[in-house]
């Protein structure tokens, strides 16, 4: 799966060395696979801390730990470190973590969400939240189901109308409506306070 030099090894030892903790590991995820944003975050792990179903690498004198969810992203990564008298590069080439948009001969539903994750959850990811694809209709309406900071959340619809919607159509001129399926009501609404739905942001 990966591939982590000699060098990279030894650069991880010595890191882990200094921390001075018993079984201390590194662990490796993958942020906001399959988009353009993609991103790999390295940090250390004690054997407590793993939620057991990580891919462990074993190395010489300590384990590297993927997260489960990672791991297809993260097929053919190499990982090297390039020593030089300003202190040395460690270099993660992931040649599969950004994902492949999807070609116009994929169905609407892929190409939709691919839209989605590349473009649209970055931008709402500021205010905690996500949306995802629920269906699409036979007429071409999208139904999306909002999550995190916009579950519950009083400006949804103008994100939904005047962002979402309006992206979504400028790619697929196909698609009639976009529509909203989420239960907001069960949301902790937290870009909203008081009961006049004045927003805490304004």
């Amino acid at each position: 799966m990966i591939h982590i030099s000699d060098s990279a090894q030894n650069y991880f030892r010595h890191l882990l060395a200094q921390q001075d903790i018993d079984g201390l590991g590194i662990r490796i995820k993958v942020v906001h696979p399959g988009t353009p944003k993609a991103d790999c975050v390295l940090d250390y792990v004690e054997a407590g801390d793993l939620v057991g179903d990580e891919v462990c690498l074993p190395c010489n004198g300590f384990d590297v730990h993927v997260e489960a969810v990672s791991a297809k992203w993260l097929a053919e990564a190499e990982i090297d470190y390039q020593a030089s008298t300003t202190g040395g590069q460690l270099t993660i080439r992931a040649p599969h973590i950004k994902g492949n948009a999807p070609g116009n001969d994929a169905s609407l539903s892929e190409r939709v969400s691919y839209v989605l994750e590349s473009e649209i959850n970055p931008q709402i990811a500021a205010h905690g939240g996500r949306v995802r694809l629920v269906d699409i209709s036979d007429d071409g309406v999208v139904l999306l189901q909002f999550g995190g900071g916009c579950h519950g959340c009083g400006m949804a619809d103008v994100t939904l109308k005047q962002g979402i919607e309006t992206t979504l159509r400028r790619h697929f001129p196909e698609i009639s409506a976009v529509r909203d399926a989420t239960d907001h009501a069960s949301g902790a609404m937290p870009y909203f306070r008081g009961r006049d739905g004045t927003s805490a942001a304004g």
